[in-house]
C-alpha cells in the first residue's frame, strides 16, 4: 500500500503539495512552515536520491523532517513508526487525495484484543474495561440517519469524519465480568474512528461514551479535516457539534471535553492558519465557565468565546441543538458579528470620526497638494499602483473604483482595465493616510459622479486616517476590514493610499516584512485584493526601500501610471505581472474627452511604441545590474534578470537574445564567454 501511494503521488510530491498548500511552491525552494509562526523561510521539499522519494526538512525546527508519511503524522499527531499509526496515515492520504487505494473501513486499532478502554459514566464515575472481541460495525439504517439529519448531518459528512454505526460491542469490566452491547433503534451505538482508538457514542443510553483502544493525550476530533487556511475556526464541546458546524460550511474541532486542556503548541499552529479561533461550548454553567477560563489562559493567541442564546438545559444547550431548533448559518454569523462589535467597540468608535460623511461635507480648508490612490486587483493577492504627481493616477484609479461600485459596469469606462462586477455588493474600502478630509471628499465625490450615483452605496467606505498615529492606522485597518468582511458578506476591494505611512520607514526591513506578510495573509483569508500605493526607486523599475522589495516580491501585479511628454495622454505601464513578463504587456492609454467631460480609454499604443518601451526599460535594468559588476556569464545574467523581474529562466533568456539583437549587451573582448554593456561607462 505504501508503494502504491508513492507511485500515485509522484513519490510523495503531490502529498506535500496538498498538505502544504499555499506555502510550498517549488522543489528545492525555501518556504515558511505553515504549522507555526515561521518568520524565516527555511523549510524545503527535496528529492532524496537514496530512497527516490520526496522529503521535507525545516532547518528552523528539527521536528519537521521526513517523507510525506512523516509530515501527515506530524500534522495529525500520529506515530508513523507503529503499524497501526502508519495504516491510519495512509488512510488520511488516501481520503484527502481521493486515490481510491486503501480500504478506509479498516479499523486496525480496535481489532487488537485486550486493548485498554475507559468508560465514562454520566455521573463522572470512571471504570476500566477491556475489549473481548473486535468491534463489529454496519451500514447506517434509516432511523439512525434520521437522528443525524436532525442536526443537518448527512451520510457523506459522517463518512468524511469517519463516523460509523456499531452493531456489537463486547467488553470486560475491571472485576472480570463480561458484558455485551447490541445496537437497536432504541439504543443505537456510533463510533468516531481515531488514530489508535475509537470513541463510542450512545446518545440514548445511560452510559453514553466508551473509549476503545489507546487513547491519545491530545485527542482532537476534526483536525485532519481542516483546510490549510480559513477565516473562523470554532472549538466546540463534542464531535456532533463539529459535524453540525461543518455541514453549514464552518470549520470546527473539539477536544475530549469542554474542561480538557487545550495544548498551546497546537493553538500556535492553528493560529497561523485561521484568523479567528472561537470557543463555542455548551450554554450551561459548566460550558460558559470553561470558555471564560480557557480564553483567559490563552489570551496570547487571542482566543475568543461565543455564548449561544440557549437555556442551557440538558435538552437544549449546544450548537447542534441550536441548528436542530431551526436556526441558520446566517443567524450564527449574526451572533459572531455581534461578538466582533463588542471586541472592536473602541476602535470603531475612533474610526467613526474618520469616516467620510457624504451628507455633511467637511469645512473646506485652504487648498493643499495631495496624492490620491484607488485600488483594484485579483482575489487573494496584493496589487501595487505607483505614479508621479500629475501623471493621471488619480483619474485612472477613480475609473477603477467607480467600476466596482456602479449599478451597471457597462455604463462606466474603466480606462482599458477590466473590473469584475461587484454583483454581491461586497465591501469596497478606501483608507487614505496622506490627504486632507476635504480633498478625500472631493475625490470620492468625483468617483460617485463617474459611477452615476448621487450617494455611495452602504458597502462603500472611505476613511481619512491622517490624524491617527501609524500604529493606530494599521490596527484600525485590520479590525475594520474584519468587521466589514462579515457585515457585507465579503470584501470586493481594499485601497491603502500611502502604505509607507503604516510603518516607521520604508527601509525598516523587519517592519516591512511583517506588514506585507500580514496584508498578504489577510488578502488570502478574505479572498480580496489589497491595493497598495508606494513610490518607485530612481531607476523606475523597482519600488522604494525594503518595503518596496517585499511588495515587489509578494504582489501579483505592479502598475505604473506615467504622463507622456508634451501631451495630455497618460499611459498605464505594467512593472510586474503574475504570468509572463511585464515588458510584453501592451501599454494602455487614456486621456480627457471634452465632449464627455471625463477621462476615457484611448486604446493600446503601437507595436513600435511597445518595442521602444522594452528597449528603454531593459536599458534601465542593465544600468542597475552592471553597476555591481563589469561583465556576466550568460548563466549569471540569466539569474540576475530572473531575480530582478521575478520571471522564469526561459523568459530571461528571451530577453538576453533581445538585448543582443538590439546591441544593448555585447561579448566581452577579454572573455568571449561573458557579456558586457555599453549602456553605462566603466
Amino acid at each position: 500500500m505504501r508503494d502504491e501511494i508513492l507511485q500515485a503521488t509522484d513519490r510523495g510530491l503531490e502529498v506535500f503539495k496538498s498538505f502544504l498548500s499555499g506555502n510550498f511552491k517549488q522543489v528545492g525552494k525555501a518556504f515558511k512552515n505553515p504549522f507555526y509562526l515561521d518568520n524565516n523561510a527555511s523549510c524545503y521539499v527535496f528529492l532524496d536520491k537514496e530512497t527516490n522519494t520526496y522529503k521535507f526538512k525545516d532547518f528552523g525546527d528539527p521536528l519537521f523532517f521526513g517523507d510525506c508519511f512523516s509530515l501527515v503524522g506530524l500534522i495529525n499527531n500520529i506515530d508513523c513508526k507503529t503499524n497501526v499509526g502508519f495504516v491510519e496515515i495512509m488512510n488520511i492520504i488516501n481520503n484527502k487525495l481521493q486515490l481510491n487505494i486503501l480500504n478506509t473501513q479498516v479499523i486496525p486499532a480496535i481489532t487488537k484484543i485486550d486493548s485498554k478502554i475507559n468508560v465514562e459514566i454520566i455521573t463522572d464515575k470512571i471504570e476500566s474495561n477491556e475489549i473481548v472481541e473486535p468491534i463489529i460495525h454496519k451500514n447506517f439504517n434509516d432511523e439512525e440517519l434520521k437522528y443525524w439529519h436532525e442536526y443537518g448531518i448527512d451520510q457523506s459528512t459522517l463518512e468524511f469524519y469517519k463516523t460509523i454505526s456499531i452493531e456489537k460491542f463486547v467488553g470486560r469490566k475491571k472485576d472480570g465480568k463480561e458484558y455485551l452491547l447490541f445496537s437497536s433503534n432504541k439504543e443505537p451505538i456510533y463510533g468516531y474512528i481515531q488514530n489508535k482508538f475509537i470513541k463510542i457514542y450512545r446518545p440514548k443510553s445511560t452510559i453514553r461514551f466508551l473509549y476503545a483502544g489507546e487513547i491519545s493525550k491530545q485527542y482532537i476530533f476534526g483536525l485532519e479535516q481542516l483546510p490549510s487556511r480559513g477565516d473562523i475556526l470554532f472549538i466546540t464541546g463534542g464531535e456532533k457539534d463539529v459535524m453540525s458546524l461543518y455541514s453549514r460550511g464552518f470549520n470546527a474541532i473539539c477536544f475530549n471535553s469542554e474542561t480538557a486542556n487545550i495544548p498551546k503548541n497546537t493553538l500556535k499552529r492553528l493560529k497561523s492558519r485561521f484568523k479567528h479561533i472561537v470557543l463555542l461550548y455548551d450554554s450551561d454553567k459548566t460550558g460558559i465557565t470553561s470558555m471564560k477560563k480557557h480564553a483567559e489562559g490563552l489570551e496570547e493567541f487571542n482566543v475568543k468565546y461565543l455564548v449561544l442564546p440557549l437555556p442551557g438545559t440538558k435538552e437544549v444547550k449546544d450548537i447542534s441543538d441550536y441548528f436542530r431548533l431551526g436556526n441558520t448559518k446566517e443567524q450564527l454569523m449574526k451572533l459572531f458579528c455581534q461578538m466582533l462589535d463588542l471586541l472592536y467597540e473602541e476602535t470603531m468608535a475612533i474610526l467613526k470620526s474618520c469616516e467620510i460623511d457624504f451628507h455633511n461635507p467637511p469645512i473646506k480648508p485652504d487648498p493643499l497638494i495631495t496624492i490620491n490612490d484607488v485600488t483594484v486587483g485579483s482575489n487573494g493577492n496584493l496589487l501595487c499602483i505607483t505614479g508621479t504627481e500629475g501623471s493621471g493616477k488619480t483619474n485612472y484609479l477613480g475609473g477603477l473604483i467607480a467600476g466596482s461600485i456602479c449599478n451597471d459596469i457597462n455604463d462606466v469606462d474603466t480606462l482599458g482595465t477590466y473590473i469584475q462586477s461587484n454583483s454581491r455588493n461586497k465591501a469596497v474600502i478606501v483608507y487614505d493616510t496622506e490627504q486632507s478630509e476635504d480633498q478625500l471628499y472631493k475625490n470620492m465625490s468625483y468617483i460617485m459622479h463617474r459611477s452615476n450615483l448621487t450617494y455611495p452605496p452602504k458597502y462603500f467606505k472611505a476613511y481619512c486616517l491622517v490624524g491617527m498615529s501609524r500604529k493606530e492606522r494599521l490596527q484600525s485597518i485590520l479590525q475594520s476590514m474584519d468587521k466589514f468582511y462579515y457585515e457585507h458578506n465579503g470584501i470586493h476591494m481594499v485601497v491603502i493610499d500611502g502604505i509607507a505611512d503604516l510603518i516607521s520607514g520604508v527601509n525598516d526591513e523587519e517592519q516591512s516584512v511583517e506588514l506585507v506578510d500580514e496584508l498578504f495573509r489577510l488578502a488570502g483569508i478574505y479572498k480580496t485584493c489589497i491595493v497598495c500605493v508606494l513610490h518607485l526607486s530612481p531607476s523606475g523599475m523597482k519600488l522604494r526601500g525594503h518595503l518596496g522589495s517585499e511588495i515587489q516580491r509578494k504582489a501579483a501585479g505592479i502598475l505604473s501610471i506615467e504622463k507622456e511628454e508634451n501631451t495630455n495622454i497618460s499611459v498605464v505601464k505594467a512593472l510586474k505581472v503574475r504570468d509572463g513578463s511585464p515588458l510584453d504587456v501592451p501599454l494602455v492609454q487614456f486621456g480627457w474627452d471634452n465632449e464627455l467631460n471625463r477621462h476615457v480609454c484611448l486604446g493600446y499604443k503601437s507595436k513600435e511604441a511597445n518595442e521602444s518601451r522594452k528597449i528603454e526599460d531593459l536599458s534601465n535594468i542593465l544600468k542597475d545590474i552592471y553597476s555591481k559588476k563589469y561583465s556576466y556569464s550568460i548563466s549569471e545574467l540569466t539569474t540576475e534578470l530572473m531575480n530582478y523581474l521575478n520571471i522564469k529562466e526561459r523568459m530571461a533568456r528571451n530577453y538576453i537574445k533581445f538585448m543582443k539583437d538590439y546591441q544593448l549587451i555585447e561579448i566581452n573582448p577579454k572573455n568571449s564567454q561573458e557579456f558586457t554593456t555599453s549602456i553605462i561607462p566603466f
